[in-house]
């Protein structure tokens, strides 16, 4: 463009000395003298206007020219200011966000990326596979028996730090207030019938062993025995059978008091947290919180190194019914809308004077070379437009003055 306006300018000069040789022979030729004329001084005006602005012209230190190079500081302070006072507000972000469903965008992408989806086969496309690599990378850069060390600490310091009786107690009582512990009942009944089958034979002996000798001459211990066994197997059956059992309720009131006993009795809660403690100091413990670890950095590596897998199974379902429940869950969408509304505002407030003192130090780093060829290069062909419409215009202008001085 600067090629082209800069030709229309010779082209005007050439034109001018032209008609100016010929002007003699016929009067419309003073009329293309006019035009060329002015349309050299609209032309050479403008590109002095232009060139001013990013340079001296023709290297002349003339006043009040080059003024993007003088002022550049002063541009990246005014854009930064700008930027502030524009843009990162709490108030303009506030209400720029006010119209943005962000719950709403998420629940369709995780929709239309989710197991099943219409893009199931991109799984998100770059933003999913962007993260999934460097998920990956980030897991293989770090040091893997420092992190295993750091997870490890984590878990046990959180569990010394958490007294369990209590948690216990309370666990067990929700349990028997909904029913939840007659499976745990049924199941201990169902193991003292097998444990009772399977060692009929310990307890024949031991009535054998402790029975006189005129009982077992007359056969007496094999019938007290088989009078025993079958008292117990009744016994078990009629707790398995019969809910309100008296041996039953016994055993449900035990278990209630255990689990007031866990939350009231400090000597019982010292005892957990002391059986607790030996339990984290346990090396098997320990190397089973580690395997843990590895067993899960193994699963979230394969996760990313293959997320196509993984968001066809269980995880993409899951995650394309969360999508679905954003759509026509209102309360959920408003909250998370609320919630990103939030975070966005307050990002504003604490981080705007860092973001725009960003800019602003950007711009002052700059040399004023590359200020003046980046904002050349962004808006200079537009600028070579105004130096043509100046030409062109300026040529119309002498067009019209001499033809009111020659008619008139």
């Amino acid at each position: 463009m600067r090629w082209i306006a800069t030709g229309l300018l010779v082209a005007m000069a050439g034109i001018f000395a032209a008609a100016r040789a010929l002007e003699h022979r016929h009067p419309a030729i003073g009329f293309v003298r006019a035009f060329a004329e002015a349309a050299m001084v609209g032309g050479l005006a403008d590109w002095f206007a232009v060139t001013a602005l990013f340079r001296h012209p023709l290297g002349l230190p003339i006043p009040h020219t080059a003024i993007i190079p003088r002022n550049k500081d002063r541009i990246g302070d005014t854009l930064a200011s700008f930027l502030r006072e524009n843009f990162l507000t709490a108030r303009v972000v506030a209400r720029r966000m006010r119209g943005l469903d962000l719950a709403g965008a998420a629940g369709r992408w995780l929709m239309r990326s989710g197991a099943g989806g219409e893009d199931a086969g991109a799984r998100g496309g770059r933003l999913g596979a962007g993260a999934s690599r460097l998920a990956a990378d980030l897991l293989e850069a770090l040091d893997q028996e420092r992190l295993g060390g750091m997870v490890k600490g984590a878990v046990a310091t959180r569990l010394h730090g958490v007294e369990i009786a209590p948690l216990l107690g309370r666990a067990l009582d929700a349990a028997i207030a909904s029913d939840r512990h007659v499976p745990m009942l049924d199941g201990m009944i169902r193991w003292t019938s097998r444990m009772l089958l399977h060692n009929e034979h310990l307890i024949r002996d031991m009535v054998h062993a402790r029975a006189g000798g005129l009982m077992r001459w007359t056969g007496l211990d094999e019938t007290l025995a088989n009078k025993i066994i079958g008292g117990l197997h009744k016994l078990v059956d009629e707790m398995a059978y019969d809910p309100d059992h008296p041996i039953r309720r016994k055993a449900e009131e035990g278990l209630e008091r255990f689990a007031r006993d866990l939350q009231e009795k400090p000597e019982l809660r010292e005892r957990v947290e002391a059986f607790k403690a030996e339990m984290l100091e346990n090396q098997a413990f320990q190397d089973w919180v580690e395997g843990l670890w590895e067993t899960s950095r193994a699963a979230l590596l394969r996760a990313a190194r293959d997320p196509e897998r993984v968001m066809a199974g269980r995880l993409g379902d899951a995650l394309a019914q969360f999508g679905e429940t954003l759509q026509h869950d209102r309360r959920l969408a408003d909250t998370i809308n609320r919630f990103a509304r939030r975070t966005a505002v307050g990002a504003a407030a604490d981080y705007g004077d860092g973001i725009v003192r960003l800019v602003s130090d950007t711009v002052r780093g700059w040399d004023a070379r590359t200020v003046t060829t980046r904002l050349e290069n962004a808006v200079g062909r537009d600028l070579q437009y105004i130096r043509i419409n100046g030409t062109l215009v300026g040529g119309l202008v002498g067009v019209t003055i001499h033809a009111v001085v020659t008619l008139f």
